[in-house]
């Protein structure tokens, strides 16, 4: 049996140096490139790398669809979205616009009255202990 302290368990593991996580553009750059040349009112938000994710560059149309694809840096970003004639933005700093969260909410929606309908149920329930006439 190997002894191993708490702090091991949890310890993070260096990563490994010397070649580069990418080696050209991303993946994804194709995909962007299509949702900047299909969707309207573009803006590009730039979001920077946490401890779960890496650097992502969130593009967002003028009616709060998006997509979100992993990229090299911030600086790629930023020169990749200005280079397709997109505003890029920190979001860390600026956060991400409230058409994204509407966007969501009404999608969210929707999916859950099919849901409710491919189970017969009624569109929305009755409230409890809601305001009275």
């Amino acid at each position: 049996m190997v002894a191993m302290g708490l702090g091991n368990l949890f310890r993070r593991r260096p990563r490994a140096t010397g070649t580069p996580r990418f080696e050209g553009p991303p993946a994804g750059t194709q995909h962007l490139t299509e949702f900047v040349a299909t969707h309207r009112g573009v803006e590009g938000f730039v979001e920077p790398r946490t401890t779960v994710s890496d650097v992502t560059l969130l593009l967002v149309a003028h009616d709060g669809e998006w997509t979100r694809r992993r990229v090299p840096s911030v600086q790629w970003a930023h020169d990749f979205a200005n280079g397709l004639g997109v505003p890029s933005y920190d979001a860390a700093v600026v956060g991400v616009p409230q058409r994204m969260r509407e966007f969501n909410r009404r999608h969210r929606e929707a999916e859950k009255a099919r849901r409710r309908a491919a189970l017969g149920l009624p569109e929305d329930p009755p409230e409890i202990g809601g305001a009275q006439a």
